[in-house]
């Protein structure tokens, strides 16, 4: 069976494991909703276009320029008004987060770990993590306005500002690629990057970032609970907006990740054999960091810091798919899907909800141990 057979076997398998996973989650809450509404519910929410119309919008329409294109839902079953707003409304945009959150790491840890010839490698390793630490945690202890005025052709002045909560979530994202970047351009001389002084160079910088970390905590005041709130990772009042913007980074770097497991596997070898080879080293260790640290920036910045995922999806999914990354990739993005919204189902289920952070955590840390004590761990 060819390598791309297997990985839409398994991916089609995992796939339908995250959509029941989904719809168990949805179902779970201080409300209990029976899982066979979750669905209708799902159902009713989606729309098809159906046409134009001109003159004032009407419900059901979205208008732009006095043009409206008017949409309805090709479904109409009977759900509770009440269940259908809080599966939708309320539910769903976490959920759906917290699945592309889980399949952002694990992707970008199942990189990591086949760039590093690690197993132990994960998103964090080249500052990424920290970098967004730093950037959230600047910009919730000092709070910059982030609004201005900007003129459009045929529009006019337009006001433009961001949320409190979309200017960390920026300053996280942008932190992160500093940080990761940053780590990059110590690491390379004379247009080469070793992997050894790109490990070391990301040590040296998450330690540095931890200071600054530490040194920020001791001038935020009263808003110390809220930098260990997004330390430790969440995904409460996640909207549909946040699941927007990061469906449009996530899935494309996804495939451009995708498009090199072959080149990854190759490498694998060690980089004279796989220059040997045919393969442009150089060239693709700069497009799978680059990848790996937008895709992992794009997860961290709605969804703070959240460890486990992309060190422990990868090397499970390992042990039972094999190292093929042809096959590895897709598996383990999946699969850190369903730990991340199984993860954050548990965490919110609780009389007081948990920080999702604590969650993957207390699961996976026992979890890794007994994989180290049952198997045998090689290098990659």
């Amino acid at each position: 069976m060819s390598a791309w057979v297997r990985s839409a076997a398994w991916s089609t398998g995992l796939a339908a494991m995250l959509a029941v996973v989904v719809v168990v989650s949805a179902a779970i809450g201080p409300v209990r909703i029976p899982p066979a509404e979750v669905v209708k519910a799902v159902l009713n929410a989606l729309v098809v276009p159906v046409g134009i119309e001109t003159g004032s919008p009407s419900a059901g329409s979205l208008s732009v320029s006095g043009v409206s294109l008017a949409y309805r839902s090709p479904f109409a079953f009977p759900v509770e008004g009440v269940h259908q707003q809080i599966v939708v409304g309320v539910r769903l945009p976490r959920i759906l987060l917290a699945a592309l959150v889980g399949f952002a790491l694990a992707a970008a840890g199942t990189v990591m770990q086949g760039f590093f010839r690690n197993p132990m490698a994960d998103p964090s390793i080249i500052g990424v993590s920290s970098g967004a630490a730093v950037g959230a945690v600047a910009f919730i202890v000092f709070p910059v306005a982030l609004s201005t005025t900007v003129a459009f052709p045929l529009v006019g002045a337009v006001d433009v500002g961001l949320s409190y909560g979309a200017g960390v979530s920026l300053f996280a994202f942008v932190g992160a690629l500093i940080a990761a970047f940053g780590v990059y351009a110590i690491a390379t001389q004379h247009g080469r990057t070793p992997v050894a002084t790109l490990l070391l160079a990301g040590v040296a910088v998450q330690t540095f970032l931890g200071a600054v970390i530490s040194y920020l905590q001791l001038q935020a005041g009263e808003s110390l609970r809220r930098i260990v709130a997004w330390l430790m990772g969440h995904l409460s009042g996640a909207s549909w907006s946040e699941v927007a913007v990061t469906a449009a980074v996530v899935p494309p770097l996804f495939i451009l990740l995708l498009v090199y497991t072959r080149d990854l596997n190759v490498m694998l070898l060690g980089e004279e054999e796989a220059q040997g080879l045919g393969i442009e080293v150089e060239r693709t260790k700069r497009i799978l960091l680059g990848a790996s640290a937008l895709i992992t920036a794009a997860g961290v910045a709605f969804a703070g810091v959240i460890g486990f995922v992309g060190l422990i999806v990868p090397h499970m999914l390992r042990l039972v798919v094999g190292p093929d990354h042809r096959v590895l990739l897709p598996t383990a993005a999946l699969a850190g899907s369903s730990f991340l919204v199984a993860a954050d189902t548990v965490a919110r289920s609780g009389t007081a909800e948990l920080p999702v952070g604590i969650v993957t955590a207390a699961v996976g840390a026992p979890f890794f141990i007994y994989l180290l004590m049952s198997r045998e761990v090689h290098e990659l």
